[in-house]
């Protein structure tokens, strides 16, 4: 029997082996990567799932099939309860750098002499809870205030190259540690601008900046980490704490600063007790392990394409666009309604503080909702239809949404507002970690970092759009946004089909990690 067992290990080993070669002999096929990546690791791993299976027909023992290159040891996944200290640092950067570029949205100008309220205040800038005071207090106008936050959209988007050659080459770890550096950094160069006398617009400007570097890599490091560190049971779970982590912090963000800065002399502690709160949470980055002692799962040691294969399967997917216009549609679109939610809700006489309740209701339910789903959706792996029935959902939502301000109750809008963020939240980390099935072998990384950045330049672009669909004085009432309802609702429904074209166009679905992982249970080390 042992020498049976030593017969599979080398087998085994021989199967592994056969990845690596088939990724190193692509580098010279210019011709149908995608096809030929997929095939060749179709054999490959036909040939592992077949020399395991001969193990276990033998009646050998897993203490007798090797793991890798170790011929004797045995195949023993493990899962660590250090694997929660990262997870928490993750959600704790990803509270932090929301809050840091969060804020309430102003409302609605209330005469013609009032253009410079006109311009749209994104959701991703401390200042823009307090954009009149900041403007006060830097000696400019509103509408140069909003530059910050158009400077952080365009620092997401010029990190995004670089957040994924650093979570392809270096891991979440380095990842965290690069976003807490500019966390820290971006922080008090915002603070010395503020405390300048006079405050200096150019340095919080170029603060508010490196902050816009930093989001990219904790936001798009979720799934890399949780496929590194959690078993298949927890990835969902593990990706959903720390994606929605984001909109958690802005939320606190929107809360907070407004009691910190209530008039202009108070904008400088406010970047000051934010830039406290920043600093604290990023010293235990430095701490975190690259990755576990022991793999949680096959699909975590599974040899990556390089760059240049990875963009070529990726753009011969079809599953791949597919699923990346209504999650990057949807993630622009929410973005663009809780920025311009209190400006939609004003022109009918809500108060300010109603059109808060409105933006909690939407992040709060949204939480809830996905706290719920994502364990059901770690135990069932029901990805396709659970992405199936929230898209249509979601889209109804904006179309209902229309007509909701104009009722002059709460009940529609808070109603329609809380199916929205339900859907919305269950559905994001569903597509990001379905996203990872259907481009295996491709890393976690490269698809969510291009999923995010799209999500971040359509959410700019609908700002802007819809701040120009607002109406004018004349209006009735005056400077309603129903027009930009209609287009968000335009927006939303369009995408549904491709939602719905999922594996039915491009060859079907392949669930690759989830076929490498079949059978295999990760065991939870003690660690105390």
């Amino acid at each position: 029997m042992h020498g049976d067992g030593a017969t599979l290990g080398q087998d085994l080993n021989e199967a592994e082996r056969l990845l690596q070669s088939h990724y190193e002999m692509n580098e010279m096929v210019d011709l149908n990567p995608g096809r030929e990546i997929e095939q060749s690791l179709s054999r490959a791993d036909n040939r592992y799932t077949d020399e395991r299976s001969r193990a276990d027909i033998s009646g050998i023992s897993s203490s007798q099939v090797p793991f890798m290159e170790a011929a004797e040891d045995d195949i023993v996944y493990k899962v660590y309860k250090r694997r929660w200290f990262g997870l928490v640092q993750l959600v704790l950067l990803n509270i932090v750098v929301s809050w840091d570029v969060s804020g309430l949205n102003p409302k609605a100008p209330i005469s013609a002499e009032e253009p410079h309220q006109l311009t749209f205040r994104a959701q991703w800038l401390s200042f823009s809870a307090v954009a009149d005071t900041a403007a006060t207090h830097f000696s400019t106008t509103t509408s140069v205030i909003n530059w910050l936050s158009t400077a952080f959209l365009f620092a997401f988007l010029a990190a995004a190259p670089l957040t994924y050659y650093t979570l392809h080459t270096g891991g979440p770890r380095l990842a965290i540690i690069t976003s807490s550096i500019l966390i820290l950094v971006g922080n008090w160069l915002r603070y010395g601008g503020t405390r300048r006398s006079p405050p200096s617009f150019p340095l919080t400007m170029t603060g508010q900046i490196l902050i816009g570097f930093a989001q990219p890599f904790v936001l798009s490091a979720p799934p890399h980490y949780s496929d590194i560190w959690f078993s298949p049971s927890g990835r969902v779970s593990a990706t959903a704490l720390a994606s929605l982590a984001n909109p958690f912090g802005g939320a606190l963000g929107q809360l907070i600063n407004p009691f910190l800065a209530p008039n202009p002399g108070l904008i400088p502690n406010m970047t000051l007790y934010v830039a406290l709160i920043s600093s604290v949470a990023t010293l235990p980055s430095f701490f975190i392990p690259s990755k576990p002692p022991t793999p949680s799962s096959p699909a975590s040691t599974h040899p990556r394409p390089s760059f240049r294969q990875t963009f070529r399967f990726l753009s011969s997917n079809p599953t791949f666009y597919l699923l990346f216009l209504p999650f990057a549609t949807y993630v622009g679109l929410f973005n663009s309604a809780s920025s311009l939610l209190t400006q939609i809700f004003s022109p009918y006489g809500f108060s300010d503080s109603e059109s808060g309740i409105g933006g909690a209701l939407l992040i709060l339910v949204g939480l809830v909702a996905a706290a719920i789903s994502s364990p059901l959706i770690d135990r069932s792996k029901a990805y396709l239809p659970l992405i199936k029935t929230l898209v249509p959902v979601i889209a109804l939502s904006y179309l209902a949404f229309v007509w909701a301000p104009s009722t002059h109750s709460l009940a529609a809008p808070y109603v329609i507002l809380s199916v929205l963020g339900a859907a919305s939240f269950s559905l994001l980390p569903v597509a990001l970690e379905w996203l990872v099935e259907v481009t295996f072998p491709v890393g976690p990384e490269a698809g969510s970092t291009i999923y995010w950045a799209g999500g971040q330049l359509f959410g700019g672009v609908f700002i802007v759009i819809s701040d120009a669909l607002k109406a004018d004085e004349g209006a009735h009432p005056p400077f309603h946004m129903r027009r930009a309802l209609v287009f968000q609702a335009v927006v939303a429904m369009a995408v549904v089909p491709a939602a719905l074209a999922l594996g039915w166009v491009g060859g079907g679905v392949r669930k690759g990690r989830l076929e490498l992982d079949k059978g295999t249970r990760a065991v939870e080390v003690d660690e105390s």
